[in-house]
Formats: C-alpha cells, sequence, structure tokens
C-alpha cells in the first residue's frame, strides 16, 4: 500500500465530519477543509458533469480532454458504478472530493474517493485521480497517464508502441507485434496503434491510469486496464516484465476480435475456438491442444454428445480445454477454407452462448450445411483429416 493511500484512509474520518456546499454539484460532496481555488465553483461544476456523464458511453462525455480519450475512457470504464446502490440504498457509497492541487500553469489534479459508513466506521470503496484542464470557460478532465509514464522508455514495432520502465523480452515483444498484424489481416481491418504501458505490478498500473485505490483489485497479482477508442487500442497491463503471459498471444486474439466485433454479438464459445486454432492455449500450439483432445476422446465417437457435455480435458480447472472448443475450431478451420474468413465472423457473431446452441445450429447450419443430423459424421471426418506430422 503506497503512502498515498495510507494517508488518504487515515483521513477519511476527517472527510466525513464537515461538508460545504459550493455550485450546484449533484454528485460530490465537498468537506470543508479543502483549498478551493478561486475558480472553484467553474471547476466543481464542470466536474460533476463529467461525472453526470460517467455512466454513458465514454466517447460521448463532452468533459474529457480532447485528444486524451483513450486513457481516460479506460479510467472512466473503472469509475462506473462506483456509487450504485444496491437493494434499499444499502451499498451506496458518496463521492468525496478529497484534493484539488496545482501541477503546473495549465493543469490541476483532482482527487475522488467513494466511500459509505456502516456501524461508524468509513469504507473505502475507490480513490481516483484526474488532471483537470482550463479551457475558455469550462474545465475537461483527463487520465494522468502520460504524465505519469513520461519519462518512462518506449520502443515501437509496427503499429505497436510498448512503454516500460524495466524492459520486455523483445522477443516475445517482437512475436506479439507480428501476431497482431496477423490478426488484424485476417479480421480485414486497416492497422490502428496500440500503446502497451507496461507497468510492474498491480498497483503501479493502476496509479499510472489514476486509480490510487479500487476495492475489486484487493489481493490481485495481474490485471489488465484496456479500451479502443479513436482507433487507438490501449492496454495498461500491470504485471512484471519477466511474465511471458502478458505477451499472451490467445488473450491478443480476443483483443483484436473484440475491437471489430460488438462483445455483445459473439459465441464465447466460438471465440475461444478460434483462440485455440490461431494463437493456441496456456503455452500450447494448436498441434499440442488437437493431440491432446484426441488422446482424451479415445474410441468415442458420439461427438454431439461430447460437444454439449463440453468436458475439461486440460491439466485442471487452471489450466482448463475444453471438447466443444476443439471441435468449433475445426468447424472454422473448415468454414475459412471453403467460404473464406467473411463466414467465420458470421459465425463468430451468431450471438451470445445459448444453453441449446439454438442459434449456433442456425448459423452452422446456414453457412456451411451442417446441423445435428449430420454433425456426428461431419466432425468425424474433420478429426481424421486432422493431421500433423510425426
Amino acid at each position: 500500500m503506497s503512502k498515498r493511500l495510507s494517508s488518504a484512509i487515515l483521513a477519511l474520518s476527517g472527510i466525513l465530519l464537515s461538508v460545504v456546499c459550493i455550485g450546484q454539484a449533484q454528485h460530490l460532496i465537498l468537506p470543508k477543509y479543502i483549498r478551493y481555488p478561486a475558480d472553484s465553483a467553474r471547476l466543481i461544476n464542470s466536474l460533476d458533469s463529467f461525472l453526470d456523464q460517467a455512466s454513458g458511453p465514454n466517447k460521448d462525455n463532452a468533459f474529457v480532454q480532447q485528444g486524451y480519450l483513450p486513457e481516460t475512457s479506460a479510467l472512466l470504464d473503472e469509475m462506473k458504478g462506483m456509487a450504485d446502490a444496491g437493494p434499499g440504498k444499502s451499498n451506496f457509497y458518496h463521492c468525496y472530493l478529497t484534493n484539488i492541487g496545482w501541477l503546473d500553469s495549465s493543469d490541476r489534479i483532482v482527487q475522488l474517493s467513494y466511500i459509505r459508513v456502516r456501524d461508524s466506521t468509513a469504507i473505502l470503496r475507490a480513490s481516483f485521480k484526474l488532471i483537470a484542464y482550463r479551457q475558455d470557460n469550462q474545465y475537461y478532465f483527463r487520465s494522468p497517464l502520460r504524465r505519469n509514464t513520461a519519462l518512462w522508455h518506449r520502443r515501437t514495432i509496427g503499429s505497436l508502441t510498448i512503454h516500460y520502465t524495466n524492459p520486455p523480452n523483445y522477443a516475445w515483444l517482437t512475436t506479439y507485434a507480428k501476431k497482431a498484424e496477423e490478426f488484424d489481416r485476417k479480421l480485414g481491418v486497416r492497422d490502428y496503434a496500440t500503446e502497451y504501458y507496461c507497468c510492474n505490478t498491480v498497483q503501479e498500473g493502476l496509479e499510472a491510469l489514476g486509480v490510487d485505490y479500487k476495492l475489486d483489485y484487493n489481493g490481485y497479482s495481474r490485471t489488465v486496464l484496456s479500451s479502443f477508442e479513436n482507433n487507438i487500442g490501449l492496454y495498461v497491463v500491470g504485471a512484471s516484465t519477466t511474465d511471458s503471459t502478458i505477451f499472451d498471444l490467445h488473450d491478443l486474439w480476443h483483443n483484436r476480435l473484440h475491437n471489430v466485433i460488438p462483445v455483445s454479438t459473439i459465441n464465447k464459445p466460438i471465440d475461444e475456438a478460434c483462440a485455440y486454432l490461431y494463437a493456441g492455449c496456456w503455452g500450447l500450439t494448436w498441434e499440442e491442444i488437437f493431440k491432446q483432445f484426441k488422446k482424451y476422446m479415445g474410441d468415442d465417437k458420439d461427438w454431439l454428445a461430447a460437444f454439449t457435455d463440453n468436458k475439461n480435458f486440460g491439466s485442471g480447472d487452471r489450466y482448463h480445454l475444453y471438447v466443444s472448443y476443439v471441435i468449433d475450431a475445426l468447424l472454422v478451420k473448415k468454414i475459412e477454407k471453403e467460404k473464406g474468413f467473411p463466414a467465420v465472423m458470421e459465425f463468430l457473431a451468431c450471438g451470445p452462448y445459448q444453453a441449446d446452441n439454438e442459434n449456433y445450429f442456425q448459423a452452422l447450419d446456414k453457412i456451411i450445411g451442417i446441423n445435428r443430423s449430420n454433425f456426428n459424421a461431419s466432425v468425424e471426418k474433420l478429426v481424421e483429416d486432422e493431421k500433423f506430422p510425426n
């Protein structure tokens, strides 16, 4: 826990003791002890409007400073729902303004804490830090990410720029960048910039973005905070640069796909199947996954039942591998070969997983003519045709 966080927690009781009203703020509680600047009413009203629009689409928030949407969008995602009330409003957290300070002639730092009181005890839900920038008659807000990482090293490979303090494994980085370009070509999208902030710990990643503390991340050993705005993919990774999983190609597939197709329309098992096929999983290649799958299935040829049961044939719950994902991967491979990748995109976007897989089978039948009645024979042929060198 950082010294700043410790100080903030010690000050919570003082924050709750006295409040002053300035302007027409609806979302903020304003303690008396803060040294409010001369234009505090303008700043607070702008901040209140920023928070009022925080529940909507991040790109539509009129109080985000221009040119800083990607990182501010990632921060806004972390702020969403902090003041939401549960049943009977028993879990309601109030937003306290905890600090306003000068950074330089144009920027001010603004800190917020979401707090509630239970049995006379103050409970901290989250604390956030924003930079406020005055332009004309109002303030605009942004994440402090660029300011916090201004002195970090940078390295660019293709359209990928990585920011770091400890050098990453450049072989991993190069493979990652090339695979991102391969996925983008497959998905039919033009190159877009990717900004990758390689932090060393979860707390460093959170603080770099502007999250001083958030209860949700208590005990986490790694995390990724991300956004995709203005044709820029942004990732703030809280994990050691010696951890190979920060350049995980399986997750990279999901990231690139989700920037192209709305997640709400994606069939997750098909998405996972594509990741198996194009990027592997848990450090295993598609060849290794398929060989494990075939050994697990043995003489069982009831592929429809196996698909429905979807057993885990991996080495455990943590390193899971699922039967239906492999079957889906074989079907994806067939669809791509015979119909092209746009047909795979149609299959991927058949809608969220349904217990009866009705939407799945409707799409599969429409695209490639495979349905429940011919599923076993079709999959059996695909399994037998999938061969690798010894």
